[in-house]
């Protein structure tokens, strides 16, 4: 959907600054629909996101924007508290509805059933899709783990869990069988030897897990989708100023949140690569993510996880690349696609990304060692 007066009536029942001048699609996001809006005011364009909320992923969205609403005011209330300086720059700002509903003010349901919220437009600052160096990589590292730090002290009940079961590999694992087994698209043909593979590797499935049920690795909120263009750099600094897509924050591990970033920013091709022996980790920013998120976790990340980084690592891997090819099975009804076997790709991509860090984990894991020294 890009039409222009159909955007300018879902933006006028949000409390907006200025006049409507139009939207267009904003971001390379898989999930939600993002468009940027500009809007005239006496001193000069105001800019916004809004963001058409996909509720066939998400089934409850008044628990998700609850989920999001309390984040972020907590973050910004923990700024404020620290007399940080650019706020709205190191957060995202909901813009509450103009007639708060039963549904709540931060999000809309519009007449044809859609969901939509507004945020404020963060200015001086971008995401990348593919990270531009090691620096790069320290910083959004760095910024995930201060948000997961930030939030160890959330008040209240237990956050929503927006997917579950969103990290549990095992499971996930066995959805794939089942998925390849009942075959409804008839695609199971074309993909066999990354079945297998996937079946080869189960023993890798419970890694995590069995670290969380042995309390090694402790449940806290975390982001749980830590792509590195869900971190805003900023245009002068390079600093990592705000996490953004706040969707899937829920109870997890910090050691998710490390592995998700290891198998994006770590990777060297796209994510969908055809080629897949130019998929080769880079070390390099794998010791710049560790680095990071030590540093910016603090004491939530404690020395027995900080060991199992590397782990994490993989698993995630893994993990994605058996989301990819589940929704390829299932006929790409998850991640958005633009080209036929783009979920394929993306699978076997990943795939051997696992490979390659298979192949350097004792380097990987000396380097963890010596960031953990005193």
């Amino acid at each position: 959907m890009n039409d222009d007066a159909t955007l300018a009536a879902i933006a006028a029942r949000f409390r907006v600054q200025g006049e409507f001048i139009g939207a267009e699609r904003y971001g390379t996001g898989h999930i939600n629909e993002t468009y940027l809006g500009r809007y005239r005011t006496k001193n000069g364009q105001r800019r916004y996101i809004h963001q058409r909320i996909n509720d066939r992923i998400f089934s409850d969205i008044l628990s998700l924007m609850s989920n999001v609403g309390r984040v972020t005011r907590h973050v910004r209330a923990k700024l404020e508290a620290a007399d940080a300086g650019e706020i709205d720059r190191r957060v995202l700002s909901l813009v509450p509805t103009v007639v708060e509903t039963s549904d709540g003010a931060d999000v809309l349901r519009a007449q044809d059933g859609s969901w939509w919220r507004t945020y404020v437009f963060i200015d001086r600052a971008r995401t990348y899709d593919t990270i531009q160096g090691p620096v790069q990589a320290y910083q959004a590292s760095r910024a995930f783990g201060k948000f997961v730090a930030s939030l160890a002290d959330l008040p209240g009940e237990r956050l929503h869990e927006t997917i579950p079961a969103f990290h549990d590999t095992n499971k996930r694992l066995a959805d794939l069988v089942i998925t390849a087994e009942r075959d409804a698209m008839n695609r199971a043909k074309d993909v066999g030897p990354e079945i297998e593979y996937c079946l080869r590797n189960a023993g890798l499935a419970d890694s995590l897990s069995s670290l969380q049920r042995a309390g090694i690795a402790r449940e806290c909120v975390t982001h749980n989708d830590t792509k590195l263009n869900n971190v805003m750099i900023d245009d002068v600094t390079g600093e990592g100023v705000c996490v953004i897509d706040l969707d899937t924050v829920m109870p997890g591990i910090a050691l998710f949140d490390f592995g998700d970033m290891v198998r994006t920013a770590t990777m060297p091709v796209a994510e969908d690569e055809r080629d897949i022996s130019l998929v080769q980790a880079s070390a390099e920013m794998f010791e710049a993510l560790a680095r990071g998120f030590i540093e910016g976790a603090g004491s939530l990340l404690a020395s027995a996880e900080r060991e199992h980084l590397v782990a994490a690592g993989k698993v995630m891997t893994f993990e994605c690349g058996i989301r990819f090819l589940t929704d390829y099975l299932q006929g790409d009804r998850y991640f958005r696609t633009h080209r036929p076997k783009q979920n394929i790709d993306r699978a076997r991509t990943q795939f051997a990304l696992l490979e390659s860090l298979s192949r350097q984990e004792e380097r990987l894991c000396r380097a963890v060692a010596d960031l953990a020294l005193p």
